[in-house]
């Protein structure tokens, strides 16, 4: 995903189209890889990984290839929402696979490998994309896919086990949950995605969330009922399979929600550069990075709801920790130490709340599992990033409209600071009140996302507690002993 949104400016500037058309470059792959995917992992269920995942690589593959040759905006966003699909196959399957293959502690090892690695590729891609724009084309981004989908591909076909799920047929789907749950999930992301634009309080973001919430409270009401459903609520009666699920989601509404108004920090407060912003958002990611094993190897020593709690807390810790940093004279070096704590925690984190979700459910469920968890963080990105924000800009139209504003020119000014815009109400604001204006700017986005982060911490903390209380040794299955890969005997 991060790769793709280096070339938009690229991509506008030699397919021509609207913002709004380059924007479903993003938008279009994030709604059916959030729809599907609960969907595309329930399916390999019942009929078997290897072919749903090798499926899922021939369709990302080949709709890079037609993003790649993209002959305007409206093919490349056609290809790019196929592309989603693929996605969510490749997302909801590589958990299964993995539980497949291990058992016990190399299970857990082998997940926390997947998430930082995971982690590695959103740090990497940026700066892959950014190269290949520039040495080559925006085309380039997409079409690098495809040595490697062929060579994924041919890797699958020879080493995926045959034995890994199926046994199930096409029609005893459950294919009236299946439509209301894309069709709810799909609305619900499209709302997330565009409530910003449109406007949160407006009536269509209003109409589209309470639209997809009768969708998704219909499609609840027929999992009840059905044989087959696409998902299973008794999954919920395990409190540690509702732990893990609360905590995947909270993690999504914290990193990127909190993260988002990080950089509005950097740049709107401290007046970083985008390049300086990147590199001082950096230690988030690496240490997340690194920590992804610590978090893996932790669950040798203690519960796995100990291990989140601690990541957790660490979170927390981080948060309140630059909430009462920031400040529009603060050193940008300053916030190293507690950024590398806010991106430790997520790093310990990770690992177990998969690890958690996947060992207290029986394997021939692991695709709806992984589908549900890949969902919840989905919405939890929108949730946090809406949620949060509201906050953050509640807290800034506070501080600004306490400012000493010129007459006749209050709310214009106040409107574009309250929109993040802090240029554009300078250069509303006659020169002779711009320093003074300046200042009150940077105080205002500095308590801005003082107050997300305050948020933020708060947020971290309860998940912690639910950690401990859901996450415990009596609600997990006990140590196995290490076993081989079962990858082995197929």
């Amino acid at each position: 995903m991060t790769i793709v949104t280096i070339g938009l400016a690229d991509i506008q500037a030699d397919l021509g189209g609207t913002l709004a058309d380059i924007q479903w470059v993003v938008v279009a792959y994030m709604i059916t890889m959030g729809a599907v995917t609960q969907v595309t992992g329930t399916l390999s269920d019942r009929l078997g990984r290897r072919g749903v995942y090798l499926t899922g690589i021939a369709l990302f593959t080949l709709a890079s290839l037609a993003c790649g040759s993209a002959p305007n905006a409206l093919v490349l966003d056609f290809a790019r929402a196929v592309q989603g699909i693929g996605g969510a196959i490749l997302m909801s399957n590589a958990l299964p696979l993995l539980s497949h293959a291990y058992d016990g502690q190399r299970r857990n090892m082998a997940i926390a490998t997947w998430t930082t690695m995971s982690t590695a590729a959103g740090l990497i891609a940026p700066l892959l994309g950014g190269t290949l724009v520039d040495v080559l084309d925006w085309r380039a981004i997409f079409l690098i896919n495809l040595p490697f989908g062929i060579a994924a591909f041919a890797i699958g076909l020879r080493t995926l086990p045959r034995d890994a799920g199926g046994g199930g047929k096409i029609g005893s789907l459950d294919w009236g949950g299946t439509a209301l749950l894309i069709a709810g999930l799909a609305l619900l992301n499209f709302a997330l995605l565009r409530g910003e634009q449109q406007g949160w309080t407006a009536s269509s973001t209003l109409i589209q969330i309470a639209v997809a919430v009768v969708l998704l409270a219909a499609f609840l009401v027929v999992q009840r009922r059905v044989r087959n459903p696409t998902l299973d609520l008794r999954l919920f009666t395990k409190p540690a399979f509702t732990g893990a699920a609360f905590t995947i989601f909270m993690s999504r509404v914290l990193t990127i929600g909190g993260t988002v108004y990080f950089v509005q920090y950097f740049q709107n407060s401290l007046h970083l550069s985008p390049t300086a912003s990147g590199v001082l958002l950096a230690p988030v990611f690496t240490a997340q990075m690194a920590a992804g094993m610590l978090g893996g190897k932790m669950q040798a020593w203690l519960p796995s709801g100990h291990v989140i709690a601690i990541g957790y807390a660490c979170k927390a810790v981080g948060a309140a920790w630059m909430a009462l940093t920031f400040g529009p004279t603060t050193q940008a070096w300053s916030l190293v130490f507690p950024l590398l704590l806010w991106g430790t925690g997520g790093g310990i984190a990770g690992a177990p709340i998969f690890a958690v979700a996947m060992n207290v459910t029986d394997s021939q469920r692991s695709g709806m599992v992984a589908g549900t968890m890949t969902s919840l963080a989905s919405i939890g990105a929108g949730i946090g990033t809406a949620g949060l924000g509201v906050l953050y800009k509640a807290k800034l139209a506070g501080v600004v409209a306490t400012a000493d504003l010129p007459a006749g020119q209050h709310d214009a000014i106040s409107a574009a600071a309250a929109e993040g815009d802090a240029q554009r109400a300078l250069e509303l604001a006659p020169p002779e009140a711009r320093e003074g204006l300046q200042r009150v700017f940077e105080e205002a986005f500095a308590a801005s996302a003082s107050a997300v982060l305050f948020a933020s911490a708060a947020l971290a903390v309860i998940t912690m507690g639910v950690a401990l209380v859901l996450i415990n040794k009596r609600n997990l299955p006990k140590p196995q002993q290490e076993a081989e890969p079962k990858a082995q005997q197929g």
